[in-house]
């Protein structure tokens, strides 16, 4: 076949590195019905109905990813931003104020940042609510982990992602960073980012919240972080966990966030692909017969 007059394409700006899905971010909470509050009724998510459905522990859908929110005297805080597309953005900025007077006395804060909407949850993790569009064709779901880390960390960061979990990197484009801030993009699967930018504030200390992401190659960063003693967990076939992102030419830890590990053969890996996810549209008072599912809007959600 000729084909000199065939159209010519970036195809390496179609692959996606080793990571392949961000599942999950982690973080404990000491009690359920706030947590209920802000991420089913506040954000319009859904309470996992098949797992953990007691009080010990509440999985939250968000399209294929999800919060996993296990319940412990002592909160957790992400040390960043956690961004979240809804399909309804209108229904978030009626939602939230309906719980400053139930959620008084937490950390529960919001915002109406024009094209965004800002929340804090009720034990101060910082989200940043978006409606489709920003990140590709997600218009449900996790796309974005934003983290600050100390001045000259985000490149040594780019390193250890790009070294150990041979994942895609990038620096920040400067409408992604804070003015003057230099920063790195991880590329994770085809619509989901992990961003490291680097300040001069103080970081909080790590508290252990924790990510789960799937991988490809499964052995090749154990191997790697095994060698230098950086394996914390290992839990089963299918998962080991790490916290210390460290620098791949001097071995010094710049950040920790732990990640839980999946090979592409663990027992869950097909579930996120078929979350329960509802339609926060219904109401008793407004209801519509057939539409108590989510569904994405080309398909008359």
């Amino acid at each position: 076949m000729d084909t000199r007059d065939s159209p010519s394409f970036d195809r390496a700006a179609e692959d996606a590195g080793n990571i392949l899905s961000l599942e999950h971010c982690n973080i404990r909470i000491p009690e359920q019905r706030p947590a209920i509050l802000f991420f089913i009724e506040g954000l319009g998510l859904t309470r996992d109905p098949y797992m953990h459905v007691t009080d010990a522990n509440m999985w939250v859908n968000a399209g294929r990813n999800q919060f996993h929110l296990p319940t412990n005297v002592r909160p957790q805080v992400f040390r960043g931003e956690i961004a979240v597309v809804v399909p309804h953005l209108d229904l978030v900025r009626a939602r939230l104020p309906r719980l400053v007077e139930r959620l008084a006395g937490t950390a529960f804060a919001w915002q109406d940042a024009g094209d965004t909407v800002l929340a804090t949850c009720p034990w101060g993790n910082r989200f940043r609510v978006h409606a489709p569009g920003r990140f590709g064709r997600m218009v449900l779901g996790i796309p974005c982990l934003t983290f600050p880390v100390p001045r000259g960390a985000a490149a040594a960061i780019g390193r250890f992602y790009a070294t150990v979990l041979k994942a895609r990197v990038a620096p920040l484009s400067p409408g992604d960073a804070e003015a003057g801030a230099a920063g790195v993009e991880v590329r994770v699967g085809v619509d989901q980012v992990l961003r490291f930018v680097d300040t001069d504030q103080p970081i909080a200390p790590f508290d252990g919240h924790h990510v789960a992401i799937y991988v490809a190659d499964f052995s090749g960063p154990h191997q790697w972080l095994a060698e230098r003693g950086l394996v914390t967990e290992e839990s089963d076939p299918w998962q080991y966990r790490f916290d210390a992102l460290v620098d791949p030419a001097s071995g010094e830890c710049v950040f920790q966030l732990e990640h839980e590990v999946r090979s592409l053969s663990h027992p869950m890996y097909p579930r996120h692909l078929a979350l329960v996810n509802r339609n926060p549209v219904q109401s008793q008072g407004q209801y519509l017969p057939g539409r108590d599912a989510w569904y994405a809007p080309d398909r008359g959600a």
